[in-house]
């Protein structure tokens, strides 16, 4: 995992708020590419003078990791949440994922020396990660801060086979909401 800790400006907090309360349930899919980005965010969020705060910014990530990684384009995803997503540890068979958190809470990862990696996956008797041997004490969970955008490494990275980042969606408390996005590699 690498982690860039950035606290998100009044006027992006501000947008978010208001992006919230105008749109409250949001599930976009895209493949975009850097150029873009903006002008496909804006027609989907809508012209509001919010919403251009908020595509300013996704078309920002979207283009430092398309440069990072030299892709032309990438798989992008926002979602409003009202529940975990992935609620149980894992790892992504992909080469590499960044995900932030707008508002709510963050993703939850542990560190591999705190992690039995031969429990990963296992189903216990009431399906939680707790209870499987996977990590001995909650305190092992780390969790990133809303805003902190974080890449995270994969096991479909070449020579990354079985060290993918562990990770999952953290619980959303009664009457949140969680806005989340993700990018991914694609095909180009």
């Amino acid at each position: 995992i690498s982690v860039w800790q950035r606290n998100l400006n009044n006027a992006l907090q501000n947008a978010i708020g208001q992006l919230l309360i105008n749109t409250p349930s949001i599930n976009t899919t895209l493949a975009v590419r850097p150029q873009d980005t903006y002008k496909i965010m804006v027609n989907e969020l809508g012209t509001a003078q919010h919403t251009h705060v908020i595509s300013e910014d996704i078309a920002l990530l979207v283009d430092m990791f398309c440069y990072l990684f030299n892709l032309r384009s990438a798989g992008l995803r926002l979602s409003t949440l009202n529940k975990a997503m992935c609620p149980r540890f894992h790892v992504d068979r992909i080469p590499c994922r960044l995900v932030t958190t707008y508002r709510g809470p963050a993703t939850e990862w542990l560190p591999n020396m705190q992690a039995n990696r031969e429990q990963l996956g296992l189903v216990t008797s009431d399906n939680s990660d707790v209870n499987s041997g996977l990590f001995n004490t909650k305190k092992a969970i780390c969790r990133l801060e809303e805003g902190d955008v974080a890449l995270l490494k994969g096991e479909g990275w070449e020579g990354n086979e079985r060290e993918g980042l562990i990770h999952r969606s953290p619980e959303v408390p009664a009457g949140q909401t969680r806005l989340f996005l993700s990018l991914d590699f694609i095909a180009s």
